[in-house]
């Protein structure tokens, strides 16, 4: 089968959808190399490149029998890989929390290439994210986020009540969430949609 046309995909995946092992590598062949694509690209990763183009192939052979339903195979591979990245991304966005300092962002970093380039990424857009923030919110998220103040010396400072610290922090933090969730969504999506299209 040529690499560059995959002929009679609907048969193909109904062959799936039977067991189909050999058809099964024929998809893999067809489409891994896109799936990489996409992938490398999001996550400056070979090692979590290579395994989202797993991941994402073991769902479609754990879903095979469903194979047989899909009108639009590209388009519903497209949202399967986007799914994965995004899950993938989410996890090391989690592990590397908005809420940790500049030395602690370093020290995982340090740990290895692919997490120093994912964390730049990611602290570059939690500074982005907190410069969207309202002066209030601002203030208040870098004295408790970046100096590391209690809320009640937050509060002293900007003679407000703990409380409202408190409050203003809830909604700075869920601004930045809010904030990075639509870029990595818009980043995720236009990367893969191009990938697919080429």
């Amino acid at each position: 089968m040529s690499t560059d046309t995959l002929h009679n995909e609907k048969e193909l995946l109904n062959c799936i959808a039977e067991g189909d092992e050999l058809a099964f590598t024929k998809l893999f062949e067809y489409y891994r190399n896109r799936i990489y694509s996409i992938a490398i690209k999001l996550t400056h990763s070979t090692t979590l490149a290579e395994e989202i183009v797993q991941d994402v192939f073991l769902k479609l052979w754990v879903k095979k029998f469903d194979l047989i339903n899909i009108q639009n195979f590209s388009a519903y591979l497209f949202i399967v890989t986007r799914n994965e990245v995004y899950n993938v991304l989410k996890q090391i966005s989690r592990n590397s929390s908005a809420c940790l300092s500049d030395e602690q962002y370093q020290n995982v970093a340090d740990n290895n290439p692919a997490k120093q380039v994912i964390t730049k990424e990611f602290r570059f857009l939690l500074h982005k994210a907190v410069d969207q923030l309202s002066p209030q919110q601002k203030q208040v998220y870098q004295l408790i986020k970046d100096q590391g103040l209690k809320r009640e010396e937050a509060a002293d400072i900007l003679k407000i009540r703990p409380e409202t610290v408190k409050f203003h922090l809830a909604q700075a933090m869920k601004n930045i969430r809010a904030f990075c969730t639509l870029y990595v969504d818009l980043y995720i999506g236009l990367i893969t949609c191009l990938s697919f299209l080429l």
